[in-house]
């Protein structure tokens, strides 16, 4: 496949900023993609603001970082376990009724976390949030690849990655306000009543998504005959998957070993004020959100590999220059472009794995890559914390800008070649059901 992306009259689109609407008509996205679309749009809105607001509800308690990490530490692990037994489970019954239980069980599950205020009850509730949530993860990807087709794929993961980050910065937005709007509405809450109210009115927005879910109907898989003298055994993974996962588990080490200590470098190391470092991530997800937009482009003009990994090398040098500047202006120039590049890697990397793997593997494939990253995330933000510690934030800037740019030299020899070698799969348009049951 020489470009996963290529459409005819590649150079003639409508680009997005110039008439949004006349974009999204070229891409002939389908109305089983639209369905999808709502669903993810109230799940992402409910949990992002939940996300924001928990542990600031669960201080109101007076719970301290140790019993918070603990907490987060049950979620992680709920997720993790959870994983791949459930994209075994997607394959073998499909990935809408895993769906659905997603959507009722994280609703109800983070509800009452939000109800039942004592330690051991929470790390309970958070294991089990975990391994809800984790269903998620596994069904976005395949759901996503087979409600879209080669050439729209791109722009559907874009726009919803995009998004995803637009919900997130009107769930903060909302956050940030609430308390004052109902002050002038002439309701005087206590701040610990006011985030309850927030945080189980986004658990009610994450449960108004199954009403889409419940109208969703998936095509059927594809199967996929393997040529004679290349069947693989079940068991046996994707050959792709043995090149993709481990780049794919290293630039997670990229990414998280400095995005969780972002704000902590700014204040600490640049002594940025924590009122402008609030405005700076409010700016960062702007930045993302039009950025991400702006992938398709990248990779059609590029190639799907080839614009991964420009991506990749461009973090790479914010990363470099972030390390070796002490201009607090500069630093925040820096950071907003590494957070704008990254992100626009994420789309690439998953539309590829969606793309180069057969219909019937992609729940599997999914919760391979989700588990990974997961393991890889957990043990990586602690020792990049131990690092930062001990050598300072510079020292280990400059080392994560070398792994980034260690990463995309390997992604482009081990993926590349393989790029170039395994043909385009073939599928009928996306919500076309002529010719096709539809199932799970």
């Amino acid at each position: 496949m020489e470009l996963l992306l290529s459409q005819a009259g590649a150079g003639k689109g409508t680009p997005f900023w110039k008439s949004p609407a006349a974009w999204l008509r070229e891409k002939k996205l389908s109305r089983g993609f639209w369905i999808f679309f709502t669903a993810a749009f109230f799940l992402d809105f409910g949990f992002s603001v939940y996300v924001f607001l928990f542990n600031l509800y669960l201080l109101d308690f007076h719970f301290n970082e140790r019993a918070m990490g603990l907490i987060g530490g049950a979620v992680t692990l709920g997720s993790v376990v959870g994983t791949l037994p459930a994209g075994v489970l997607a394959r073998k019954i499909g990935i809408r009724p895993l769906m659905i239980v997603c959507f009722i069980a994280s609703s109800v599950l983070c509800a009452l976390r939000v109800v039942i205020v004592w330690e051991s009850a929470q790390l309970v509730l958070g294991f089990l949030s975990g391994l809800a949530m984790c269903l998620w993860g596994v069904c976005f990807l395949p759901a996503v690849a087979r409600l879209t087709t080669e050439d729209n794929r791109a722009s559907a993961f874009s726009l919803i990655f995009s998004v995803s980050i637009g919900t997130a910065a009107l769930g903060g937005i909302v956050c940030g306000y609430l308390q004052q709007w109902l002050k002038m509405a002439g309701f005087v809450l206590q701040p610990v009543e006011v985030k309850r109210i927030i945080l189980l009115s986004s658990c009610a927005i994450v449960a108004m998504g199954l009403v889409a879910v419940l109208r969703l109907e998936m095509p059927a898989i594809l199967q996929e005959e393997e040529p004679l003298g290349r069947q693989r055994k079940r068991w046996v993974p994707h050959p792709f998957l043995l090149r993709y996962l481990p780049a794919m588990a290293l630039w997670t080490v990229v990414l998280v070993a400095f995005t969780p200590f972002a704000n902590v470098y700014l204040s600490k190391n640049l002594h940025v004020p924590m009122s402008r470092i609030g405005l700076i991530f409010s700016v960062a997800q702007v930045v993302q959100f039009f950025t991400g937009l702006l992938t398709p482009v990248l990779f059609r003009r590029l190639g799907m590999v080839p614009g991964i990994v420009v991506t990749q090398i461009a973090t790479a040098v914010t990363l470099l220059c972030l390390a070796a500047t002490h201009n607090s202006q500069a630093a925040v120039g820096f950071y907003l472009g590494f957070s704008a590049l990254q992100w626009m890697s994420s789309p690439g990397l998953y539309n590829l794995l969606m793309s180069k793997v057969p219909d019937e593997e992609r729940s599997t494939a999914a919760s391979g890559a989700l588990f990974c990253n997961a393991v890889v995330a957990s043990g990586t933000t602690a020792g990049a914390g131990i690092l930062f510690v001990r050598f300072g934030y510079p020292h280990v800037l400059m080392g994560v800008a070398a792994l980034a740019f260690a990463v995309a030299m390997l992604f482009w020899l081990l993926i590349g070649p393989m790029d170039r070698r395994v043909p385009t799969q073939s599928q009928p348009e996306a919500g076309s059901l002529e010719g096709i049951e539809v199932g799970g």
